[in-house]
């Protein structure tokens, strides 16, 4: 049995995380707090992305007027991210808000935690405790000289302890940095030391390309040895990205089987077609689809069909024309102009 498996499972709105429940994928809306219509549009784009867990962040109390304007519009949980101030997050949880992101040690004297926990816990909302490399208590860094896998760990159950305290264990863990092999093992650890859900992911990882890689080989590594709960690829980009790029890693890791797939070649010399662009117009029109099927896009007729033998429809080029082939059998030659538009048509049928 699997960590993922054997972690307490949690609910959020109209999903659970733990308890061997599917890894879901999260983002976070980048409008500006103060633009409500600009985040209810941004909100609604993201949950049909395929966003499945919504994080929204909430500086002041006002701005908890975003937890309502969003909920109005949209079905996928919302969690409130929330720094310092337990009076915004009563008002969120007011607001009906699924979950909230707060550390309790942030927020002041006891009876503010004891406030925050029995709001949550009448409403049934849980709480992430966000940890990252930034976050960790002064006493606590003195004590490890850095911001290490120990120290990440330490502060966390420093937070969640306050927390227990109160009777409150509807609990989800973050432990961040931008640093991988110290991300990995802070999880690694974390999932020995608790059986709290973890929300994995890599802290300021930087723009697409440093982004995708550094998620990809942190939280992939986690997920493939059985640990996490749900995902974030942080990205400085357009959060649609994010969830896009989460829910192929879940399928490249065989954890999702929803939505297609595109495996392509790397071209080489035997490429006579102009494979890159034609490979990216693919990737971009599977968005669209919503179905659980595999498509390739090969660069050359003799491998081509043989080598993506196993997907459900696949184009292979030639010279200014391409073969379309199906579970590796041949269907017919079509001229390069037309090799987009007609493997459309044979997705279509599937």
């Amino acid at each position: 049995m699997t960590a993922r498996e054997q972690t307490k499972q949690v609910p959020v709105g109209n999903v659970s995380l733990g308890g061997g429940s599917p890894v879901l994928v999260q983002s976070m809306l980048n409008v500006p707090a103060g633009d409500v219509a600009g985040n209810v549009a941004q909100a609604v784009r993201l949950e049909k992305a395929g966003c499945e867990i919504l994080r929204v962040a909430v500086p002041t109390l006002e701005d908890a007027r975003l937890v309502t304007a969003i909920k109005e519009k949209t079905s996928i949980p919302l969690v409130a991210d929330i720094h310092f101030d337990y009076k915004i997050a009563l008002a969120c949880a007011e607001r009906g808000v699924d979950k909230i992101r707060i550390n309790p040690g942030n927020i002041g004297e006891d009876s503010r935690v004891k406030a925050v926990a029995v709001a949550c816990r009448e409403r049934g909302i849980p709480i992430r405790i966000g940890v990252n490399s930034g976050s960790v208590e002064k006493h606590i860094l003195a004590k490890h000289g850095a911001p290490t896998a120990e120290a990440l760990c330490e502060s966390a159950l420093y937070h969640v302890g306050l927390l227990e305290k109160f009777d409150f264990t509807d609990i989800v863990i973050a432990l961040k940095s931008s640093h991988v092999p110290t991300m990995v093992q802070a999880y690694r650890r974390m999932s020995r030391l608790t059986r709290y859900p973890l929300h994995l992911g890599v802290t300021e990882a930087g723009t697409v390309r440093a982004g995708l890689l550094k998620s990809g080989a942190g939280i992939g590594a986690l997920l493939l040895d059985g640990i996490g709960d749900t995902i974030r690829i942080s990205l400085t980009a357009d959060p649609a990205e994010e969830v896009a790029a989460g829910k192929e890693l879940l399928r490249a890791l065989g954890l999702r089987r929803q939505g297609p797939s595109l495996v392509a070649c790397p071209t080489c010399g035997r490429t006579q077609i102009n494979l890159i662009p034609l490979a990216e117009q693919v990737e971009e029109y599977l968005r669209t689809v919503d179905k659980p099927i595999t498509v390739a896009v090969m660069g050359c007729v003799v491998n081509g069909p043989g080598e993506a033998r196993e997907a459900d429809i696949g184009i292979a080029g030639g010279k200014k024309e391409g073969l379309i082939f199906k579970k590796g059998e041949i269907l017919r030659k079509v001229p390069e102009e037309r090799l987009l538009e007609e493997l459309k048509q044979e997705i279509a049928l599937l």
